[in-house]
């Protein structure tokens, strides 16, 4: 068996913001909670290889991994793999945007398995996932959200 999710979210703000704000790994420290650091290791025209440390667990234990991340702006979406798969047999994740009445529709999917040595199934990292996606997307749609209304002109007395 292995673990598959896909969480959603719509963002009030162009997609052309939300693409260029979550796709931007070196300011992910500041739009996700999760992680303490984002290192740029490598960038060769639209592939991103990166390190991200996150901050301490409950144990005090700091995970940190390598992954991939390429991106295709005229079919926006984004494909993204861990490189140092830690306890995972295998990470993958689809990003999808798409421009709707609203904003932006923004959809992760993730594929993976677990190690067989791994502290938890893929069951028990499905379920963590799919907790874990929705508290960031609705992190990131309120800071995304956030700089839109930032960017809009303030009308004066004499608009």
């Amino acid at each position: 068996m292995a673990g598959h999710t896909q969480n959603e979210i719509t963002i009030a703000a162009p997609v052309d913001l939300v693409w260029d704000m979550t796709n931007d790994v070196a300011n992910w420290p500041e739009l996700f909670s999760e992680y303490a650091s984002a290192e740029i290791l490598s960038q060769e025209g639209n592939k991103t290889t990166f390190r991200l440390t996150m901050h301490p667990d409950d144990n005090g234990k700091v995970w940190s991994w390598v992954s991939e991340r390429e991106t295709h702006r005229d079919t926006l979406n984004v494909r993204a793999r861990r490189v140092e798969t830690g306890p995972f047999a295998h990470m993958n994740i689809v990003w999808r945007y798409e421009k709707v009445r609203e904003g932006t529709r923004m959809v992760w999917t993730q594929d993976f398995a677990m190690k067989p040595d791994a502290p938890v199934d893929d069951a028990w990292m499905t379920n963590n996932i799919n907790h874990n996606s929705k508290v960031q997307m609705a992190l990131i749609r309120d800071r995304i959200e956030q700089a839109a209304r930032e960017r809009r002109p303030v009308p004066t007395l004499s608009d």
